[in-house]
């Protein structure tokens, strides 16, 4: 399924409060009740909402993601807003490691046109993306790879992401949660991901404005350990507050930040 404007501000607002009755939603977004339980239905169906008698819910699981062929589809113009944006703040001849996740393989897509860079990636769809650039050169992380989303995981993995200092580590995440901290659900994934924070110089999150409030299982880090904070929107409270206390750059794609032409 690929969620139409409508659907997608319906997914944001079922976000945003928890659960919402299918009244609020015909009336928030101006349509019928049938159109409104139409749209609850297909995003049911696709996995993104957990439907309820009267309403809609966010899909309540700790421990299973979103199928990789779904989150492709969500979010996707938030996703290239935020890609835009942090492959115009990454300067021409530098290092970075992009780890798993599509909003990471949309930034791929944005550093097809750059020059002098060095990527390690533990993602095959990065890889293979960025293969098509030859001023990029790619060096791909050992491991097990992933059959659901070619992400490359495992102990190799660790390792071989320990053997480097790089300017700038570019990662996504699951969840970002109130308290702070960065979450995950693989713990293979998570490894890694920690790894790529401990041996980056400076450590970019991109995430769309869905992973706020969002439950997973595993802690992967704290916001503390984040230099830049790439997302679509304003962060909903408490997130403001938790960003400037942790001394995060909060780049909002979109409102003209992507633009200012000044690259680290």
């Amino acid at each position: 399924m690929n969620p139409n404007p409508r659907q997608e501000g319906m997914l944001a607002l079922v976000k945003t409060r928890g659960s919402v009755s299918v009244e609020t939603l015909a009336e928030h977004f101006g349509v019928t009740l049938q159109t409104a339980r139409r749209d609850v239905r297909l995003l049911s169906d696709a996995g993104l909402l957990a439907r309820f008698h009267g309403g809609a819910r966010v899909p309540s699981s700790t421990t299973e993601n979103i199928a990789y062929r779904q989150r492709q589809l969500l979010n996707d113009e938030a996703k290239r807003r935020i890609a835009r944006a942090a492959a115009q703040a990454l300067p021409d001849g530098c290092s970075l490691i992009l780890n798993i996740g599509t909003t990471t393989e949309a930034i791929a897509h944005e550093l097809l046109q750059r020059k002098g860079l060095r990527v390690i990636t533990n993602n095959l769809n990065v890889a293979a993306i960025l293969s098509d650039n030859p001023d990029c050169e790619v060096i791909v992380a050992g491991g097990v790879v992933r059959g659901r989303d070619r992400g490359i995981v495992g102990e190799a993995t660790v390792d071989f992401i320990r053997q480097f200092k790089v300017d700038v580590g570019l990662i996504g995440i699951s969840a970002i949660e109130n308290d702070g901290t960065l979450r995950d659900y693989d713990y293979r994934e998570v490894k890694v991901a920690r790894a790529i924070l401990e041996h980056s110089r400076e450590v970019w999150l991109a995430a769309d404005h869905s992973k706020f409030n969002r439950p997973a299982m595993v802690e992967l880090g704290r916001l503390e350990q984040v230099d830049r904070l790439f997302t679509d929107q304003p962060p909903p409270a408490p997130f403001a507050h938790l960003l400037a206390e942790a001394g995060v750059q909060c780049v909002v794609a979109g409102e003209g930040h992507e633009d200012a032409g000044d690259r680290p």
